[in-house]
């Protein structure tokens, strides 16, 4: 359907672009151009394109596509909406992100590791999505902790400790924090163009020289397929390198929590006993894998698993864990949070163990209902604005190809009342499934992209 006036891309004749011409054509499946986009990202960022434009050029976006040329138009214009960062600092400035999964707390354990083997991270975070964890979220699960820093405190930090874990400030990347808003209360969550958006224009706008994306597969996952998961790592690998942001991605499996924990206390309590060599598992051993592959890149190791050893000594030696310490007292957490978190870190009035209902192998784990579990107790987002409780969640959860016995908990649930936790005993019960034999479990990374 023509929009009087117009010409193709979006922009009137007049040479002004309209948001009502650009959602016109985007809508009637034609792809804007990149001034159309630069106009829309700029409308984003200083409110001349309305909440209800907003949600309509998600939506459209999410049902027709922009196309390759236009992601790349699209993430470069919300970059560019803003600031852009530059460092200048003695060793390589990096970054990880995961696409969003339940239990996945890689960031907090990737950090301070990084900065250990000589990088410096500046990762701009977000908050939760649907039924996935925040980073940020999990982060200000620590009392007193903020992660909206000025750009000034944001440069000290990284400088001074070698990583710092925050929010975007208004002035990095303003068109997503609108639209990123948006996307969760519009279900258009799922966009590929939408998603590689977000996460590569924040990570474009922190100046950084490489990055490792960590591309979720499975029930826990948004992508449920390997096509999908493989269609999104390559969008954000080929748009990432071309602004010149050298980067690789792992296709990493979700069909189950990556750590045994859900909700963001218990998750940095997962984080902390990783840290101080409490635990060891699958979040240790991702996190050492997509390390070794920016240090690698970066030149800080030989090759990717000479970066995922280096990773490994780090956190085994407790120089992660004095990193991670030293990051949540400079963000106003308390001090020697690696000898005081079991104290420092929010507990749930409410603990309930789930009772197996019959002894078998857990075969199947719907992760993204366990997510939704944690949501429903109050740990996540329903609508926007929504606060969040830090201490709720799940923990104790089995791995896949666990034997349980009748009776023998399958989680627990962490609530702030006893009928949320009685709704969540249920929701658990009905997330997992025990079968008579173990069946083989998925491998903990499928491919590598880049």
């Amino acid at each position: 359907m023509a929009v009087p006036g117009d010409a193709p891309g979006g922009v009137p004749a007049t040479g002004t672009p309209s948001a009502r011409a650009i959602l016109a054509r985007l809508r009637d499946g034609q792809r804007p151009d990149r001034a159309a986009l630069d106009w829309f990202a700029r409308g984003l960022a200083d409110g001349t394109v309305s909440d209800a434009q907003a949600g309509a050029f998600a939506m459209a976006a999410l049902l027709n596509g922009l196309g390759d040329d236009g992601r790349v138009a699209l993430t470069l214009a919300m970059r560019d909406s803003g600031d852009v960062l530059g460092w200048d600092l003695p060793g390589p400035v990096l970054d990880k992100h995961s696409t969003g999964g339940v239990g996945d707390c890689t960031s907090l354990v990737l950090a301070p590791a990084l900065a250990a083997c000589g990088a410096y991270v500046p990762m701009i975070s977000g908050r939760g999505l649907g039924h996935t964890g925040g980073t940020l979220d999990k982060m200000e699960a620590i009392p007193g902790l903020s992660t909206q820093l000025t750009e000034q405190r944001f440069r000290r930090v990284v400088g001074d400790v070698g990583c710092a874990i925050v929010s975007a400030t208004g002035d990095i990347a303003p068109a997503d924090r609108r639209l990123y808003a948006v996307r969760d209360v519009t279900a258009t969550v799922e966009s590929l163009d939408l998603i590689t958006a977000s996460i590569l224009s924040k990570k474009l706008a922190a100046g950084l020289e490489g990055l490792v994306l960590d591309v979720k597969i499975g029930t826990g996952a948004f992508m449920k397929t390997l096509a999908d998961a493989r269609a999104l790592a390559g969008a954000l690998v080929s748009t990432a390198n071309a602004a010149d942001c050298p980067t690789v991605a792992l296709i990493t499996d979700m069909n189950q929590p990556l750590a045994p924990a859900l909700g963001n206390a218990l998750e940095v309590a997962e984080v902390m006993r990783v840290l101080t060599g409490q635990s060891r598992g699958p979040l240790l051993d991702l996190s050492a894998r997509l390390g070794g592959e920016v240090l690698a890149g970066a030149g800080l190791a030989e090759d990717a698993q000479d970066g995922a050893d280096r990773m490994r000594i780090a956190i085994d030696d407790g120089r992660a864990a004095e990193n991670f310490a030293r990051m949540v007292a400079a963000m106003g957490g308390p001090q020697d949070f690696a000898g005081s978190w079991t104290q420092s870190l929010p507990e749930a009035p409410v603990i309930r163990e789930v009772p197996a209902p019959r002894a078998g192998y857990v075969a199947a784990m719907q992760g993204e209902a366990l997510g939704l579990a944690v949501v429903a107790l109050g740990g996540g987002r329903q609508v926007e604005g929504d606060v969040i409780n830090p201490a709720v969640g799940l923990a104790g959860l089995p791995r896949l190809g666990t034997w349980v016995e009748a009776g023998q908990p399958l989680a627990q649930v962490h609530a702030a009342r006893e009928d949320a936790a009685d709704r969540a005993v249920a929701a658990v019960h009905a997330a997992i499934t025990l079968g008579p034999v173990a069946e083989d479990t998925p491998p903990l990374v499928h491919e590598r992209v880049g």
